[in-house]
């Protein structure tokens, strides 16, 4: 997806949110919260849709000298960086919908008080302090939702689930990205345009901030990887990865019930996805942030739900690589979307998604219609009133029919 990247008067200390940890929970944590039942998760699947939250932590690597991690990540004594769980998803089922919400490492827990220190305050030290039930709690006091189900883990086995489903198809901003840290072993440098990601790569890529602005740029495209990620649990290839998802979550802290996992498969394609981010204000005087809870109402996309807007300008960006652009243009304006802008793209294999910043429900709403996920992110390339549309190389099976609005298609 094109993106213009803003970046916003503050800054930032510790720039590596471990992102990619999110998707081995994502992948391997949707199908063991679907199939958890019992005292120690609510989730139902036998007789009805489920109804049910689950908490995904990525957990960082405990150092005990610089640049070398502890052989025991377990320990608590002679640590020197402890282990923050800078990546934070919320999941939200109620019955086909799902809704992630990624929560920023930054988020303060409850009202500030300036007499304590401030990183104390932040949501990312929670695990370290209290576990994963202190984890829990403080989500619950951001949110204000109970959450029903935690599940943690660790960087090592993220790339063996990318691997797995078959790797990441992302588009690289303009400028490109290169990022070296011998120490950490990371040497990642994408051009810009389209790239295949396997392995490491893939989980730099999931890492890196440059080239996205700031860390809410990085959390949207972990939004797209995870749409992406997701889309393939339903196929032939997430069937086969099933194994390597089973062997990844034997190493995680959760409190849910593995024990039906194999069933869930066949759920996973009734469900629609949608992503945001947890919407904040800096609190004056520090690097904390403060959730906006009225927002955040409106970034679940619980309102009502909006029908096709003449106010609303919809942003087309052709990637499909089979013109669909225009086709998809008139079918638009012909279902009541009289302002639609369209953008030709290189092609891209990644997935077609709907996004937008502010208007949510207008995007749930185009989202439902199309059958595509919707993400809501902070730094996607759209204004207030707008909504983004990207077809990828997908969109050529998925919209087979739009043929008919072709011009050559007419009598």
């Amino acid at each position: 997806m094109r993106r213009r990247v803003k970046v916003p008067a503050r800054r930032w200390l510790r720039a590596w949110q471990l992102s990619a940890l999110s998707l081995a929970a994502l992948c391997g944590g949707g199908y063991y919260a679907l199939s958890a039942s019992g005292e120690n998760g609510s989730a139902q699947l036998s007789g009805s849709l489920p109804n049910f939250t689950l908490l995904l932590a990525g957990r960082d690597v405990i150092y005990c000298y610089y640049h070398q991690p502890c052989k025991d990540q377990n320990q608590r004594q002679g640590v020197i960086q402890t282990a923050n769980t800078d990546t934070l998803m919320l999941v939200k089922v109620q019955g086909k919908r799902v809704s992630v919400l990624s929560i920023p490492r930054d988020t303060n827990v409850g009202p500030f008080d300036p007499r304590k220190p401030a990183a104390e305050q932040k949501v990312n030290g929670k695990y370290w302090d209290g576990g994963p039930q202190a984890l829990v709690q403080a989500v619950e006091t951001i949110t204000g939702e109970r959450v029903d189900n935690y599940l943690i883990v660790r960087t090592e086995d993220a790339a063996r689930v990318i691997d797995a489903l078959g790797g990441l198809d992302v588009t690289v901003p303009t400028g490109g990205i290169e990022w070296v840290d011998q120490a950490a072993g990371v040497n990642l440098k994408l051009a810009a345009g389209p790239h295949h990601l396997v392995g490491d790569e893939a989980v730099w890529y999931l890492r890196v901030r440059k080239g996205f602005g700031d860390d809410y740029g990085r959390i949207d495209h972990q939004k797209q990887a995870l749409s992406q990620l997701a889309s393939k649990l339903t196929s032939a290839r997430g069937l086969s990865a099933l194994p390597t998802i089973l062997s990844v979550m034997g190493h995680v802290e959760t409190n849910l019930d593995p024990s039906l996992l194999q069933t869930v498969q066949p759920v996973l394609s009734q469900f629609k996805l949608s992503f945001a981010t947890l919407p904040t204000d800096t609190i004056p005087r520090s690097f904390n942030l403060a959730v906006d809870r009225q927002k955040l109402a409106q970034v679940w996309g619980n309102g009502v739900p909006a029908e096709a807007s003449s106010n609303v300008t919809v942003l087309i960006e052709d990637a499909s690589g089979a013109q669909l652009g225009e086709a998809m243009q008139r079918a638009l304006q012909a279902a009541g979307y009289p302002h639609v802008r369209l953008s030709r793209l290189p092609q891209s294999d990644e997935r077609s998604q709907v996004f937008t910043q502010a208007d949510v429900e207008a995007a749930q709403t185009l989202a439902d219609e199309l059958g595509l996920p919707r993400l809501q992110g902070e730094r996607f390339a759209v204004e207030p009133g707008q909504v983004g549309v990207l077809l990828g190389s997908d969109a050529k099976e998925q919209f087979a029919a739009l043929t008919t609005f072709s011009p050559t298609s007419a009598p």
